[in-house]
This record gives C-alpha cells, sequence and structure tokens, in this order.
C-alpha cells in the first residue's frame, strides 16, 4: 500500500493564507466583489434550447457589522448598506470562491464587536460614535523635498 500526499492548499480555488491575513472588525468600511451567474438561452434553428452561463462581478459596500468564527474554514461576515433608503444585509463566508476580492476602504474603531444596534439607528448617530482611524502615508520624496527648501 501506497501512501499519496495530497497538497489540500492547491485543490482549493481561494487563496486561503491571504484571506486568513485579512485584517478587517465591526465598523470598517468594505467593498466585496462577489461572482454573480447570470443565464442566457438561444434558441438554434432545429428549436433547441442552449443555455450558457456568463460571470459577471459585482461590488457590494457597507459597514461590516460582525465578523464570526475567526479564521476558522466557516468564517462569516455581515456587511450591512442603504439602498434607496432601504438597509440591506447580506452574510458572506470568509473563504467562499465565489468572492472575487475584499476591498477595506475605510477603517474606523467601534467598542462592540457586533454592531447589531447600527439596525435601530440613524445614520447620523452611529457615524459619530464610530471613530474614523486615519492613515498618514509619508513618502521618503516628500520627506526629501523639504529638507532641501529648508536649507
Amino acid at each position: 500500500m501506497v501512501a499519496v500526499k495530497i497538497d489540500k492548499s492547491k485543490l482549493s480555488p481561494v487563496n486561503i493564507d491571504e484571506r486568513k491575513k485579512l485584517d478587517f472588525s465591526a465598523g470598517d468600511t468594505v467593498r466585496v466583489w462577489s461572482k454573480i451567474a447570470e443565464e442566457k438561452s438561444s434558441t438554434k434553428a432545429n428549436k433547441k434550447t442552449e443555455k450558457t452561463i456568463k460571470y459577471r462581478s459585482q461590488a457590494f459596500e457597507g459597514i461590516v457589522l460582525a465578523r464570526k468564527h475567526g479564521t476558522e474554514i466557516g468564517a462569516t461576515f455581515t456587511v450591512r448598506k442603504i439602498a434607496s433608503g432601504v438597509g440591506v444585509e447580506r452574510i458572506f463566508p470568509l473563504y467562499s470562491p465565489n468572492i472575487d476580492k475584499i476591498e477595506i476602504t475605510k477603517r474606523s474603531r467601534a467598542r462592540k464587536s457586533k454592531l447589531y444596534y447600527v439596525r435601530e439607528k440613524a445614520v447620523k448617530d452611529v457615524r459619530k460614535k464610530l471613530r474614523s482611524v486615519v492613515h498618514e502615508d509619508l513618502s521618503a520624496g516628500a520627506d526629501d523635498d523639504e529638507a532641501k527648501t529648508e536649507d
């Protein structure tokens, strides 16, 4: 009997290590690009219909309300956005192959790990409670230019 070692990382269509490194939490604003299947049916001359499936990417941008199960395989996160005055929530599996990419557009610090109270609150009140975190990007070239002008 021969034991065969299978590399499980190559079997998954998702880069699991990359998704584990994503560092977003409740209160952050994220843009999730997910694949959506569209079916198109075409009729041929002999009256047979052929269905072709095309995939397109669609963005869903909103505030992360909760992140559950950490970095396990069954990890999920809930995103809420306001569309035409109506609140819309979606629960995304973190390691789903239907998710192309997850972009973190804005970071903010929340005191709670689950922001379910946002559902009942007004948007104005919620924005005041979330403290936005500003990232200052200092480029090396900008500092050199300032040093030259001081001389």
